[in-house]
């Protein structure tokens, strides 16, 4: 079902974030020109990242494999919603910051954009239980 490749994708996205967030927490944020000096700002970006997106991830694909109806429908949509909130803090960015480079911020935007977006659409198109 469509639904499900939607719900699937996004949990390979959000693992794969998070598991290179885990991994290498300078490499995943350096396109956007921070550099982690100490153990407290590659602490944050493990757990940001890396602890929650592999947890979204695990949750996605779960749902994807496991869950139906209502609570299906649930996880579908509040990863939406979480998407949704990362893309729109780089619209807000746009007005106060004008990034220049289409890559990082927009290439981010408009994957998070459109991974909200198919699962919001996953999301209605779900049956009921």
């Amino acid at each position: 079902m469509a639904s499900d490749l939607w719900i699937g994708v996004a949990a390979l996205f959000f693992l794969g974030m998070g598991v290179f967030g885990l991994i290498a927490p300078a490499a995943l944020i350096r396109p956007f020109g921070i550099e982690l000096t100490v153990p407290e700002a590659r602490a944050e970006v493990r757990a940001v990242y890396g602890g929650f997106g592999v947890a979204f991830g695990c949750l996605l694909g779960w749902a994807a494999r496991y869950a139906s109806g209502d609570l299906q429908r649930g996880i579908a949509l509040a990863a939406a919603v979480a998407l949704a909130g990362m893309a729109l803090g780089r619209l807000a960015s746009r007005a106060v910051e004008r990034p220049r480079a289409f890559y990082p911020a927009w290439f981010y935007f408009w994957v998070e954009a459109l991974g909200a977006a198919g699962l919001l659409a996953a999301a209605v198109q779900l049956p009921d239980a």
